[in-house]
This record gives structure tokens, sequence and C-alpha cells, in this order.
């Protein structure tokens, strides 16, 4: 996929006009291929010729999670014996979906990466440390890996957590970049400290940072961002990206939102009909795959919530940008007459020094409502903390969430259960998730 280097600096309407044409490519290979999609337009009386621009997608019924994780094999596209490898999603909310990848799917993948890196200024020169898992179907460290070797860039596979062997790592082979959770970074910066390291004049001078929130919704560093770098002159690229779409979005060095790669994806921003929202509104993420050869996706919800920026970038890329993601739909917490969405809540959290660890639980009351367990690990385990971090809370949220403070063993385990790949922030205990 080597051929469009620079279609995201052409004008939209080439992209669109591009776009269009992969569109009608991938409609008509669903049609003769997914037993789900034929199944669909069979069901709905879709005409897929009738469907020729972007606007006409609104013709289709959205696909969402549900559907992936009860008919998943109806999703498959290709004999068996073409998938070359399984992905599957972290299973964050509800069970994992499983992805299966062919060889083309995953010479895609390595073009999606390669773009994104080339995206956050990555060269060949460059060298980076990954703190991530390659292993348990993880299909993000799988992208990140082969997309630097497609970028011709050195690789150092390290794995996620022991901030003393990162450091011993970064002291040896001397990495320009790293690629790691937000927390992550935070926890390596105190480590430095703490042992006297002088990381400033470390090799380190960027950051490519998954899994979490850098930025507020008007792309200024939030909490944890500004954490990262009051202590660590670096320079910090975010991400978003899913299993099932198999697609990135990531910043430039102008920090205003994740670029869609244009040859890759269509995305459409939807209210909850179905409807594209106003620009500048709020919307579900809502994703449409091109050049997936294994398990396409039309209009797939992704469940996030963000902004679409639709106008140039400084950059000179014409390509849609995403908002940092504003909530899951379904991670809205309706709580005491409040409704609050997990990064809201977390950037709350992140700005209390007193906390070091948390985990945000959410259970129905006996009437059916939500309630909200915060289980935190402090600095101290002192009165005064304790009263601190619960006036803090009272006065930012308006009603008071129930507390639990816990050992850094047991936070271990509520972040980390078996299995699992990334820290686990939120669990959900509510009735309709049960």
């Amino acid at each position: 996929m080597n051929e469009l280097p620079s279609l995201a600096f052409q004008s939209a309407q080439h992209i669109k006009a591009y776009q269009e044409i992969r569109l009608a490519d991938l409609l008509q290979y669903v049609a003769i291929n997914s037993p789900f999609y034929k199944q669909l337009f069979a069901d709905k009386n879709i005409n897929v010729k009738s469907i020729k621009k972007i606007e006409d997608l609104v013709k289709i019924p959205t696909t969402d999670k549900e559907h992936l994780q009860t008919q998943n094999e109806k999703f498959l596209c290709v004999p068996k014996n073409k998938v070359i490898e399984y992905m599957a999603t972290s299973g964050t909310i509800g069970s994992p979906v499983t992805i299966a990848l062919t060889e083309n799917d995953l010479q895609r993948l390595a073009y999606n990466e390669y773009s994104s890196f080339v995206c956050a200024d990555g060269t060949p020169n460059d060298v980076y440390q990954l703190m991530l898992t390659l292993d348990r179907q993880f299909m993000a460290g799988m992208a990140y890996y082969i997309g630097i070797r497609k970028l011709g860039a050195g690789l150092v596979r390290v794995g996620p957590g022991v901030p003393s062997l990162q450091w011993e790592v970064i002291e040896r082979l001397k990495p320009s970049s790293i690629v790691a959770v937000p927390s992550f970074i935070v926890k390596l910066i105190q480590y430095a400290k703490d042992n006297h390291i002088d990381f400033n004049n470390s090799s380190v001078k960027k950051a490519v940072c998954i899994g979490e929130n850098l930025r507020t919704e008007d792309f200024e560093l939030n909490v944890l961002g500004q954490k990262i770098t009051k202590g660590w002159n670096i320079k910090l690229y975010s991400t978003y990206a899913s299993t099932e779409m198999q697609t990135a979005f990531t910043e430039c060095s102008e920090g205003r939102g994740g670029h869609l790669n244009p040859e890759l994806a269509i995305v459409e921003i939807l209210d909850d009909n179905g409807e594209p929202v106003p620009d500048g509104e709020i919307g579900e993420v809502t994703v449409t795959t091109l050049g997936v050869e294994g398990m396409p996706l039309l209009r797939y919800k992704t469940g996030d919530l963000c902004r679409a920026e639709t106008e140039p970038c400084g950059c000179g890329r014409q390509t849609l940008r995403l908002s940092p993601v504003i909530g899951r739909k379904k991670q809205m917490i309706k709580f005491k007459g409040t409704t609050l969405f997990a990064p809201a809540l977390f950037e709350i959290i992140h700005k209390i020094d007193a906390i070091k660890e948390y985990v945000a639980e959410v259970y129905s009351n006996e009437i059916g409502t939500d309630e909200v367990l915060l289980y935190l690990v402090p600095t101290d385990n002192t009165e005064e903390t304790e009263n601190r971090i619960a006036s803090y809370l009272q006065a930012r949220l308006r009603v008071m969430p129930h507390i639990k403070y816990v050992s850094a063993d047991e936070m271990q385990h509520l972040q980390f259960p078996e299995g699992v790949r990334k820290p686990v922030k939120f669990i959900d205990k509510r009735r309709h998730n049960l």
C-alpha cells in the first residue's frame, strides 16, 4: 500500500473521491463473501449498487460489538486456511472479540502503523523502545512492531512494566523514542527521581502514547500529559485505535487530534439514531474499514464518543482528525443526578497528588441506580490524607463516591486480573452489563 503515501496531503474532495471508489469495491466484496452482510442486505432489501457516496452509507444499519461477539464467524470472508493470525480485543467492555487476519491484512496493518509513526515524526533513524506486550493476541503490540520495521527504524522489545529494567535498557541501548501507556511514563519519571537518574539527559526525546487520553477536548495537555511534560522534556504523541477496525489515529506534531489514514477507513460521527451529527458535535465514532480482507466491517460503532475536526491541519494533512475520547457509551455513569464519563472521573483523580493508583467500580444499588466505588492507593495512610482526598472529590464531583483504600498488592490484582494485557481502571458491575 505504499502507492499512496501523499493521499492525506491531497484535497478533501480528492480523498473523498478515492474513498468512494474503495467503498464500492468493499460493498461488492462483502455482498459476495460475508455471510453476515449478505444476510443483512437480504433482510433489509439493500442494493449495494445504490450506495455510491459516503453520504449513502446511512442506508446500511450499523454494526456493533455485540454482533461481533455473537456472530463472530459470520464476519469471516475467507476460507480458514487463509487466516494466518488471530487477534482479540482486550475485553475491557464485555467478552473479547476475535479478529482473523490474512497475510494481506497483516501487510495493511503494517502500513497503518508505518503511516502513524511517520505522522508522529518517526524516521528510519529512530530507535523505539516498546513498553507493551506482543503476546496474548494483542493487535496493538503486533502493529507497532511491524509498522516500525516497515519504517526501517530500530526496535527494542522490553515489554510492559518494570521501571528499573526500562531505565537499564534506555541507558544501554539509547532509544530515541518510547511507546507506552501514559500512566506508566509517570511511574518511569518517579522511579528515575527516586533513583537519581538524570532522565532529561537521556536519549529519549519523544513518546508515542497509547490507551489513555493525553489531552482535553480543546487539545491542551490534560493532567496526565502535564505530569509527564512537567518532569520530562519529551514530545508526546497521542494515539487512538481499536482491534476491530485494524486502524489507528495518530497525532502529528501539531497535537490537534488523531489523523485518519484515509486509504484505510471511512469515519462517521453518529448520533443515537445512527445519523451523522452536525460538524463539531460529539457523536459515536463509526468506522467502515477499507482494504481489509478477512473481517471487513461496515459502519462499525466503536462505542467511543469524539468530535471530528475537518479543517486542514498545520502539518499539511487534509484528513479528518478525532478529538480525544470524551467517553465510552457503555461507561456513562448516572450518579446521584450527575452524568459522568470515565475519562472525566479519571481526570479529577489525576489531579490529586495524594493518590498513587486507582480503580473505579460502578455497580447497581438496591433500587437499580448507579453507585461509584473508588479503590485507591494513597501516598500515605494518614487521616489527613484521607480527608484531603475526600474533600477534593466532594468539591469536584459534587456527590461523594464510596472509597476503599487498598494496598499496592491488592491494586495490582485489581488492575491486572489474569489474562489482562493493560491496566484495568474501570470495572462495570451494573446489572445491565451482567
